[in-house]
């Protein structure tokens, strides 16, 4: 009998670890995610996008299950198209803390994702998105942004890094959200006490999978409760400094098949 596999989820960031650069995922990884599932790992995508940026990856690699999403905001049902869990940003109090950051910094350009399946991600004036190939809708006005309920707000500056951006939106914003910092040009305004870990914790409740049987692979500081909460974090080799310093191993970067180079190792071919 074939000894049991080492892990029994596998929790992905997207961008800069599951996904390559170019937002498409490698035969090679696609097929060591495979490997992995038939020796009965369940793999989990746990990003910051939101559910509706999620949707289209999720089918493209053929997925039907659960993902945790926006932070871990969102715990989506791709097979049913609905959410099974989310937590909204406090629209008053998103304003009150956009206003104590630009007290500090000056003017920042924001935008917001809107909760639900089919929530909207909008922009403000002078902000640029991120990753350019993601849809949004701008606005023509900041007020404009909280229209709807939200699970969480964007924010870029002119001229501060997104390190000095977000140290200094933790200084000023304390309980009114929770400052995470998840790619280059994103850092992130959420509710207060959520990140991945919160999301990830759920979904893996529902799935009858304890957190000591988790492999977890991301590149971000927002990755680190996702770290915490796993048997093993992997960082890529393009990760941030904050989360190689706390990570188990150091794999390649995702454009080099980071993730298959360990999913090869821990599940050999069957």
């Amino acid at each position: 009998m074939a000894a049991p596999p080492a892990y029994s989820l596998i929790a992905t960031d997207l961008d800069g670890t599951l996904l390559r650069d170019d937002d498409t995922v490698s035969d090679r990884s696609r097929a060591a995610l495979e490997r992995a599932a038939r020796a009965g790992a369940r793999h989990l995508v746990v990003t910051g996008r939101p559910a509706p940026r999620v949707r289209p990856l999720l089918e493209g690699l053929g997925s039907t299950g659960l993902a945790v999403c926006g932070q871990g905001a969102q715990v989506y049902d791709a097979g049913a198209d609905r959410l099974l869990w989310s937590v909204r940003l406090d629209r008053e109090l998103a304003e009150t803390a956009l206003g104590k950051i630009e007290a500090e910094v000056g003017q920042v350009y924001a935008a917001v994702d809107q909760d639900g399946v089919d929530g909207l991600t909008l922009i403000e004036p002078g902000y640029l998105m991120p990753h350019p190939t993601l849809p949004a809708v701008r606005v023509g006005r900041r007020d404009d942004l909280w229209c709807e309920p939200i699970s969480k707000v964007l924010l870029r500056h002119h001229a501060l890094s997104d390190d000095e951006l977000a140290a200094i939106a933790r200084s000023v914003v304390g309980s009114l959200a929770t400052v995470t910092m998840s790619g280059p040009g994103t850092v992130e305004l959420q509710p207060c006490g959520i990140t991945k870990a919160t999301g990830l914790a759920l979904a893996a409740e529902h799935l009858g999978i304890a957190a000591d049987r988790a492999l977890a692979f991301g590149d971000m500081p927002n990755d680190i409760p996702m770290f915490d909460w796993a048997a093993r974090g992997v960082a890529m080799a393009n990760a941030h400094p904050e989360l190689k310093a706390v990570a188990d191993e150091i794999t390649t970067s995702n454009e080099d098949d980071g993730i298959a180079v360990v999913l090869e190792r821990l599940f050999p071919t069957d």
